[in-house]
């Protein structure tokens, strides 16, 4: 993740921009507990990899790790509410290799098995771009100024299922 963060965002963002994002980004152990989180590994030189990661929720946080202010851990009801994309991180030698499709792939098919009809995501202005092209559409932005003064910016969307 932290390899992906500050190198896949640096042609796009400043870099107080990628520290401030930082904030919103990061490892949400919640995920994993519920099982609803991917890894992709590939084997160079004898040696596992991983190339990428990235899942889905079912529950109503949007976005950020286990130190991301605001988050609210409760279920998200499948007939009401959107499941959501989360964490989805690609090694920067990896990136435009079909990691990413695979990840997001595997969310979508997995929470439209869960009895979702919507997903929802929040992206990075880097990730806007790969999101767009399939099939996600922007709801809104937030922007946050984070600690370092730099802003943040959040992008909403969503996608029927």
């Amino acid at each position: 993740m932290r390899i992906s963060i500050s190198e896949n965002m640096a042609s796009f963002l400043s870099s107080a921009e990628v520290e401030a994002a930082r904030e919103t980004m990061g490892v949400d152990w919640t995920l994993l507990e519920d099982g609803t989180y991917f890894v992709v590994e590939t084997v160079q030189h004898g040696q596992k990899i991983l190339v990428g990661c990235g899942g889905w929720g079912k529950r109503r946080t949007l976005y950020g790790g286990d130190h991301t202010a605001g988050r609210d851990d409760s279920y998200s009801d499948p007939a009401v509410d959107a499941a959501r994309i989360r964490a989805m991180y690609t090694h920067p030698t990896w990136i435009r290799c079909g990691v990413g499709t695979l990840l997001l792939e595997l969310g979508e098919s997995a929470a439209r098995d869960a009895g979702f009809s919507t997903i929802e995501l929040g992206s990075t202005i880097p990730g806007e771009p790969f999101y767009l092209a399939r099939g996600y559409k922007e709801i809104g932005r937030d922007t946050f100024v984070a600690a370092n003064g730099a802003d943040n910016v959040v992008i909403k969307m969503v996608k029927d299922l």
